[in-house]
C-alpha cells in the first residue's frame, strides 16, 4: 500500500476495539481511516405495524442496545484519535458514494454470514474491484469460519451438535494472543460531501424513548461487555460448575448466566476472547462441565447454528428450507402444516384458512 493513503473501516456487528483484525488491517499503514456505521432503514426504521414496538426486523430494546453499543464504540474511538461517521441510508449505495468520494485504497469489514449482508457484501465488493480498492474481510464474528466446517463435512452443514464438533476440533487461533490492546488509530480524513452525523437518539429515529430504566438494566457497549466478562469469570468456581440447564431461566436482576448474549450478538465482545479466557480459567481449576453444558460449550453451540444458518439455503423460512419437513392435516375445512425443523426440535405453525388438501 502506498504511503499517504487512507482506508475504511465499514462497521455493522463487531462493533468493538478489541479482537478486531478488520480494524486492525485498516489501521495499518494509513495515514487516515473513516470508521463508518450506516443507519439501514431497512433494520432501523420505525414500523407502526410490527408486532411489538419497534422496526419490521427489530424490537425496540434491540435498536436501543445498538445505539448504545454504537456511542460506546465512538468514545472509545475518541481515546484513541479518531471517531465515528455515522451516515444513513441503503448500505451499499451510501459505501459506494463514500469510496467514489474519498481517497482510499482498503475497504475492510468483519464478513457477516446472514444472506442480507451477503447481497450488500457482494455490491460493495463488486464497486471496490473495479475501483481498484483493497478488500480486507477477515471471519471474527464465530469461533470457526463456518465455510471452513462444512468444506470438511463435504459441502454440508453438520446436522447434529457432536458432528460439528468433531469436524471443528481446536480453533486454530486459540494458542495464539489476540490482538486485544490499540494504542491510537489513523484520524479521520476529509469527509467531503458525504453527510456525516453523530449517533442518533431513540427519538432522531422516530421511537419514542420511554424511560429505560424500566425496561432492562442492561447497557450495550464494548466497556459494559469486558466489565461483565470479567466479573463473570472471576467467580472461577461458578464457570467450572456451569450447566446451562440447571440456571434458573426466571432470574432477572441476578440472573443465573453471564448475559453476555447480546454483546456477542453485535460484537461488543469477541466471542474468541470470551473462549480464550475461558480456557483460561478452564486450566486454573480441578474439574469443569464440559460441552454442551459448559460456558464453553454454549460458545460452540452458537457456532454451530451460525454454521447450520448459513449452509442452509432459507434456513429463518418455512419453504425452500431443505430441514423442514411439512406435515399436514385437515381439520373443519382448515389446512394446517406443522413444519419440523429436524433435528433441532424448533417448530413453526402455518393457518391456511378453507384451503383445500
Amino acid at each position: 500500500m502506498a504511503a499517504g493513503s487512507g482506508s475504511l473501516m465499514w462497521f455493522r456487528k463487531g462493533l468493538r476495539i478489541h479482537d478486531n483484525p478488520a480494524l486492525e488491517y485498516a489501521s495499518k499503514g494509513s495515514s487516515f481511516m473513516y470508521p463508518v456505521f450506516v443507519i439501514d432503514p431497512h433494520y432501523m426504521e420505525p414500523d407502526p405495524s410490527a408486532f411489538s414496538p419497534g422496526s419490521t426486523r427489530a424490537g425496540i430494546n434491540r435498536i436501543r442496545f445498538l445505539l448504545e453499543s454504537l456511542v460506546d464504540l465512538d468514545l472509545n474511538l475518541k481515546k484513541l484519535g479518531s471517531r465515528l461517521l455515522v451516515l444513513k441510508g441503503e448500505p451499499s449505495q451510501v459505501l459506494t458514494h463514500c469510496l467514489k468520494e474519498w481517497n482510499v485504497k482498503k475497504l475492510c469489514f468483519e464478513y457477516d454470514t446472514e444472506p442480507y449482508y451477503q447481497a450488500l457484501d457482494r455490491s460493495v465488493k463488486d464497486y471496490a474491484s473495479s475501483a481498484g480498492i483493497e478488500v480486507f474481510s477477515p471471519v471474527s464474528h464465530t469461533l470457526f469460519n463456518p465455510a471452513d466446517i462444512i468444506e470438511k463435512n463435504g459441502g454440508s452443514p453438520p446436522r447434529s451438535y457432536q458432528s460439528f464438533l468433531k469436524l471443528a476440533g481446536e480453533p486454530s487461533w486459540v494458542s495464539s494472543p489476540l490482538s486485544i490492546r490499540v494504542s491510537s488509530l489513523p484520524p479521520v480524513g476529509d469527509v467531503g460531501s458525504c453527510e456525516v452525523s453523530q449517533v442518533p437518539t431513540m427519538e432522531e429515529l422516530g421511537y419514542v424513548d420511554n424511560d429505560q430504566d424500566e425496561l432492562t438494566p442492561f447497557r450495550g457497549g464494548e466497556s459494559e461487555a469486558l466489565k461483565r466478562m470479567t466479573e463473570s469469570l472471576s467467580n472461577k468456581d461458578w464457570v467450572a460448575n456451569f450447566e446451562k440447564p440447571k440456571g434458573d431461566p426466571s432470574a432477572y436482576l441476578k440472573p443465573a448466566t453471564t448475559v453476555l448474549s447480546p454483546y456477542l450478538k453485535f460484537g461488543c465482545l469477541s466471542s474468541r476472547y470470551f473462549y480464550q479466557c475461558l480456557k483460561g480459567v478452564y486450566k486454573n481449576v480441578k474439574r469443569h462441565t464440559l460441552p454442551p453444558v459448559s460456558l464453553g460449550g454454549q460458545l460452540l453451540w452458537r457456532d454451530f447454528f451460525y454454521t447450520v444458518a448459513f449452509g442452509t439455503p432459507n434456513f429463518a423460512q418455512m419453504k425452500g428450507n431443505g430441514i423442514c419437513k411439512q406435515v399436514c392435516r385437515s381439520d373443519n375445512n382448515t389446512l394446517t402444516c406443522l413444519s419440523v425443523f429436524s433435528p433441532f426440535h424448533h417448530y413453526s405453525l402455518c393457518k391456511e384458512s378453507k384451503a383445500k388438501m
